[in-house]
Parts: structure tokens; sequence; C-alpha cells
């Protein structure tokens, strides 16, 4: 595995936005925007019109223009200024300008540039993967949500989807072997590494960050592992539906390669099961 710093990180993320925001048309790339988007959607109230929203390491907008499109006054935060083109472009042809605030910004720095209490809901998909500090962003997120009744969505890759994919599609065993282990993989689109979450280490940052898992889904169950006969483009309705029903069942969701949580603020008497597994909870 390719060794990578931090510079490195912010590096991809400035001269790779064409490429990401390329990489979201494809299957892969809309089934994992469009099963968390639909995820998120069970957990938000009918009436958003009042509601507002921080996008961390929000890349081209492509969750963001979407709640802005329901209502959502939505705040993108982004260290890369060539990402926030892309997303201020998408505004544009959306049409929902006037309901999104672009901040160009680290996202590690969330508890410094937003005041507490500050949005209803926050969104960190696959931003962990990348930052120092998971719990120090994490902590700041939880910071900003308005009240106990505001929530987080949590977008992580799951180390167990790392162990399948390099036996089922690399032919790597050796390497699958080693990812039970790993708390890095390799990052496919970018090159270099990316962090991988356990349901035991993505429970303990939200202990540490106080906050409580409402539900959690598995996104991209088996769609990576079809056989080629199986057309993504032709058939992604059906796959889309297909893991929409296996996310939702904890024996799949566990092996899938993202894991999706839904959590908001604890009180100051939670105390979450020392092995408590985020994957198996559903307060849906």
């Amino acid at each position: 595995m390719k060794e990578t710093t931090a510079n490195d990180d912010s590096e991809r993320f400035q001269t790779g936005a064409a490429k990401y925001a390329a990489y979201l048309e494809t299957p892969e790339g809309r089934l994992r925007l469009d099963l968390a988007f639909a995820n998120l959607q069970e957990f938000l109230p009918p009436d958003m019109r009042s509601l507002r929203a921080l996008d961390l390491g929000s890349g081209t907008g492509a969750v963001a223009v979407r709640l802005a499109q329901l209502g959502l006054h939505v705040t993108l935060l982004d260290g890369s200024q060539p990402m926030l083109d892309f997303a201020e472009r998408a505004a544009r042809e959306a049409g929902v300008t006037e309901r999104i605030t672009l901040k160009h910004g680290d996202i590690e720095q969330t508890a410094e540039l937003f005041d507490a209490g500050s949005f209803d809901l926050i969104l960190c998909h696959n931003i962990l993967e990348f930052v120092d500090d998971p719990c120090a962003v994490l902590r700041g997120a939880a910071r900003a949500l308005r009240d106990s009744s505001s929530i987080i969505s949590l977008l992580v890759r799951n180390q167990v989807g790392e162990v399948l994919k390099a036996a089922l599609i690399n032919g790597d065993l050796a390497a699958s072997e080693r990812n039970l282990t790993a708390e890095w993989g390799d990052e496919s689109l970018y090159e270099g590494r990316v962090r991988l979450f356990t349901p035991e280490s993505l429970q303990a940052i939200m202990v540490e960050s106080t906050l409580a898992v409402t539900a959690a889904r598995g996104v991209r169950v088996v769609s990576d592992y079809l056989p080629p006969k199986v057309s993504r483009d032709d058939e992604y309705q059906k796959i889309f539906e297909l893991e929409r029903k296996l996310g939702k069942r904890p024996e799949f969701a566990a092996v899938a390669r993202y894991t999706h949580c839904v959590a908001h603020r604890a009180g100051p008497n939670h105390a979450s099961p020392k092995h408590a597994n985020p994957v198996i909870k559903d307060g849906a």
C-alpha cells in the first residue's frame, strides 16, 4: 500500500475534483449517494424549510444540493476550492443558490468555525477516513448540533467490506487475511490509503464524541460483487431496491462496503455498552 501523508490527502482533493465528480456518475458512485440519501430521508421531518444543515467535506455538493431542493439551508464546508467550485455550479444549475452557503476551510476546525448549536442536521459522509483525528471532527460536529433532536449522518468505510473485496474481486487471499486486522485500506480512486472502521472502533469514537446511534444501515452490500452479466446501468433500479432491503438487515449490513449511521447528541446519563455494535441498532 502506498503511504499517504496529510499533505497528500489535501493535494488529492485539490487536484482530483473532476475525477471525483466523474466517479459520482458511475453506478458505484450513484449507489453510494442514492442509498445514503434514501436512508437519511427516513429521519428528516416533513417540513424542512426552517432547518439548517452543515455538510462537512461537502465535495462537489451532490448531497447538499438535494437537501436544498427539499427546502433546507445548507452550509458546505470543504478544504478544496475546486470541489466548492463544482458545488457552486451544481447549486446554480439546480436553482438553489439562495439556500446554499459555501465556506472554504478545514473540517478539523469545525468547532472554531461555527457557533455551538448552529445546525439541525450535519453530514459527515466519507470524511473520517481521511482526517488525522476523527474524534476531533465528530466532537466539533456534536457541539454544532442545535439540540438532542438534531442529527448527524455519518458514512464510513467498513473494514469487513475490504476483506471481501480483496478476496472476491481481486482474488488476493493474502490481502484479505491482512485486512482482517487492518486499520487502513487502499483508496482506488485517488490511490494512497483510507482509514477503515470496525463496529467497535466506530462505536468508540461515537461514545467519545457524546453521540448515540439512532439507526444504522449497510451501503453497497452486494452490488460490488455482482457478476459481469448483471449490468450495473441497465439493472440499476433493481440493484438499488435490493440494496435498500439488505442494508436494513443487520446480518447483511455487517458486511457492506460502507456503514451509514444516523446519530444524535447523547444525554449526560447516556452510557453505551462497551462492545455495542452500531450496525445492529435501529431506532426507526
